[in-house]
C-alpha cells in the first residue's frame, strides 16, 4: 500500500533532469559503486561525506533528542549539507531508505520532512528508497536492471571489504591495498554502467580476479589482534556513526572484520518468509521472496567459491550456517532491527577467530541493545574466549571514552596472545579468560 500524503512534495519527472539527489553515505565502498549505478540510470546523485560537530548540532536542533542516534546523524548530515551554501536548494532532492519493518528507521523519512519544514526547507522533495510500495514518485523508479546492478554492487562491495580488511594490515608496501581498492571500485562501476558484470555467470570470474589480486599482495608474517565489528547497521558501517572506528582499529595495528551487507539482506527477506509461514499471506509474495532468497544464495556461493581457493583467507559463512549458530541462544522471533542476526554475527566472528568484538550500540535502538549487549553473557558462556565490549554511540558520548574502552578490550586480547605465544616454550597452558584480573574480566563479559 502506498502511503502518499497529499501534502508531501513529489519528485517529478522534470526534477529528474534538473535536481541533484543527496544520499547519506553508510558504507563507503559499497555506496561508491551504487552511486555510479544510479548516475548511469539517469539520476544526478551525490554521496554526503560532510562530518564534524555541526552534523550532530543540526541533528539535535531539528530532531527530538529522544530519537535514535542514527536518525539524528542522517537527518543532521542532510540539514548540515543544505546549510553549507554548496547547493542550489531549489534544485536539490534528498533520498532515504524505508524498510517498512518495526524499526523506527521506517519513520526517518517523516522525521526528515518535519525537520525540513522546521528549517524552512519544506519545498525540498524527499524520495523513499524502498521495495515495499510504501511511497512512489513519478520521477524515480526502481527498475529490474537497476536493482540487479545495485545488488551486484553490494556483492562486489562485500567481497572487496572482506579481502581488503584481511590483507591491508599485513601489506609490505603501504598503500598497495588502497590503490587496489580504488582500481577495482572504478573498474566495477564502469563495468556495471556498461551493462556488464551483474549477471551471475559474469560475476564469478570477476570475483575470482579480485581474490587472486589480493592474494598476490606481498604481506608480512606478523601476528596481529583480530577484531570483529557488529551492531546496528548504520553505526556498524558508517564512519560518521562510529567515529571512524575502522581507522582507529587500524591505528592500533589490528586486523578487523565487518560482516557483509549481504547477510542483512538475507535476514530481511527471510523474515518475510517467516511472517508468511506464521501468519499467512499471498502465495505469490512467498514465491517472489523465495526467488529473491535463492538469487542471493547463488551470489553468496560465488563469493565463497572465489575466496576458498586461497587458504590464507577467512572464508565467509553461509547465511544458513550463521542462522544455525543462535539455536539455543535466542529465538528467531527476535527480528526487529538487526534482531537475532546481531547475536549470530558475534557467534560467527568468534568461530572464525575474531573473538575480540566491538558491539556498536547507538542510543535509542532497543532491539540492538537486547540482541547485542543483552546477549554477551550468553555468548561468553557458550564460548569463553569471546572478548566483547559494547560501545555506546550518542551525542553525549565522547570519542576518548569510546576509544579507551576499546583499548581495554585490546589489552585483554594482547595478554591472551602473549600467553599463547609463551605457552609452547614454558609448557604451561595459555591464560584462560576466567583467570584474567577482575578489572579485565569486566571488559570481557
Amino acid at each position: 500500500m502506498q502511503n502518499n500524503h497529499p501534502d508531501r512534495v513529489i519528485f517529478t519527472k522534470e526534477m529528474r533532469k534538473t535536481h541533484t539527489i543527496l544520499i547519506p553515505n553508510m558504507a563507503p565502498i559499497h555506496f561508491r559503486i551504487i552511486e555510479r549505478v544510479f548516475r548511469n540510470c539517469g539520476y544526478k546523485v551525490e554521496l554526503l561525506n560532510n562530518h564534524g560537530p555541526s552534523v550532530v548540532e543540526e541533528g539535535l536542533k531539528y530532531v527530538h533528542n529522544d530519537t535514535c542516534y542514527p536518525a539524528l546523524l542522517v537527518i543532521g548530515q542532510m540539514i548540515d549539507a543544505l546549510h553549507s551554501g554548496k547547493y542550489d536548494l531549489h534544485k536539490i532532492a534528498l533520498m532515504i531508505t524505508q524498510t517498512g519493518g518495526g524499526c523506527r528507521a521506517s519513520n526517518y523519512i517523516h522525521l526528515l520532512r518535519k525537520a525540513l519544514k522546521k528549517a524552512g526547507l519544506g519545498y525540498i522533495p524527499v524520495i523513499s528508497l524502498n521495495l515495499s510500495g510504501l511511497e512512489s514518485n513519478p520521477g524515480f523508479q526502481i527498475t529490474l536492471p537497476m536493482l540487479r546492478k545495485a545488488i551486484a554492487g553490494v556483492v562486489y562491495g562485500d567481497m572487496l571489504s572482506l579481502l581488503h580488511n584481511q590483507v591491508r594490515p599485513y601489506e609490505v608496501h603501504q598503500g598497495e591495498c588502497e590503490k587496489l581498492l580504488e582500481s577495482f571500485t572504478d573498474q566495477l562501476a564502469n563495468m556495471l554502467n556498461a551493462g556488464k558484470g551483474y549477471r551471475l555467470r559474469e560475476m564469478q570470474p570477476i570475483l575470482d580476479e579480485i581474490a587472486a589480486r589480493y592474494a598476490a599482495v606481498p604481506v608480512d608474517g606478523k601476528r596481529r589482534i583480530k577484531v570483529g565489528i557488529v551492531g546496528e547497521i548504520y553505526v556498524k558501517y558508517a564512519p560518521l556513526g562510529n567515529n571512524n572506528l575502522e581507522a582507529f582499529l587500524a591505528s592500533q595495528d589490528c586486523e578487523y572484520m565487518v560482516p557483509g551487507i549481504m547477510g542483512f539482506a538475507f535476514f530481511k527477506f527471510d523474515n518475510r518468509l517467516e511472517d508468511i509461514k506464521l501468519y499467512g499471506g499471498s502465495r505469490l509474495k512467498y514465491a517472489a521472496v523465495k526467488l529473491a532468497m535463492d538469487y542471493l544464495g547463488k551470489m553468496e556461493q560465488a563469493i565463497i567459491r572465489a575466496v576458498q581457493k586461497y587458504p590464507q583467507f577467512v572464508v565467509p559463512s553461509t547465511y544458513q550456517h550463521t542462522k544455525s549458530l543462535v539455536n539455543g541462544v535466542i529465538g528467531y522471533g527476535s527480528k526487529m532491527g538487526e534482531g537475532w542476526l546481531l547475536t549470530a554475527e558475534m557467534l560467527e566472528l568468534v568461530e572464525q577467530g575474531y573473538e575480540n568484538i566491538v558491539c556498536t550500540q547507538p542510543f535509542g535502538c532497543l532491539p540492538n541493545h537486547i540482541n547485542g549487549k543483552g546477549m554477551i553473557r550468553k555468548i561468553v558462556e557458550r564460548n569463553p574466549r569471546a572478548n566483547i565490549v559494547p560501545i555506546d554511540y550518542d551525542p553525549s558520548a565522547t570519542r576518548v571514552n569510546q576509544e579507551n574502552r576499546i583499548k581495554l578490550m585490546l589489552a585483554v586480547a594482547k595478554e591472551r596472545m602473549r600467553a599463547e605465544e609463551a605457552a609452547p616454550a614454558t609448557g604451561q597452558p595459555a591464560l584462560h579468560p576466567v583467570e584474567q584480573p577482575a578489572s579485565q574480566q569486566a571488559v570481557a563479559v
